[in-house]
């Protein structure tokens, strides 16, 4: 190894090329507050992007595939988070069972299926719970189980 690159001056010479991660849809602030549109459509947003995330987590392997997965894990779990809290603040049952099942389908791709379950749990709506359970069959199993 170089002199010039050695000790110290060596963990800073790449630091050019390293490029920051833009920040994820739930980690941006809204400006104002959201109504109830706003934060279903936000819901809908979050579901979309953290649905990649679901599918690279997957199908991962490899060598540094362990430690992808975890930062790939970190990432699901505040997009989860975010939206589960945006759901909250919606007062209307129809769109807040809509949201929920947005989220149900982002977990259930993610094969977290405890969180799939209880979130079936809290939906209202019987013909939003049968349509859930007719697009995820495993939820049916697991639903009868419990």
């Amino acid at each position: 190894m170089p002199e010039y690159i050695s000790g110290i001056e060596g963990a800073y010479a790449m630091r050019w090329f390293q490029k920051d991660r833009p920040p994820d849809v739930w980690e941006l602030a809204a400006d104002q507050p959201l109504g109830d549109i706003g934060a279903a459509q936000r819901i809908r947003e979050i579901c979309a992007a953290a649905t990649s995330i679901a599918e690279t987590m997957t199908v991962m392997s490899g060598r540094k595939a362990e430690a992808q997965k975890a930062s790939e894990a970190e990432r699901y779990q505040a997009a989860v988070k975010r939206a589960l809290e945006l759901a909250k603040q919606i007062s209307d049952d129809a769109m807040r069972d809509v949201s929920v099942s947005q989220i149900i389908s982002l977990s259930v791709k993610a094969g977290h299926m405890k969180t799939a379950r209880v979130l079936l749990r809290a939906i209202r709506s019987d013909k939003t719970q049968v349509e859930l359970m007719a697009i995820h069959p495993t939820l049916i199993d697991q639903e009868a189980a419990s």
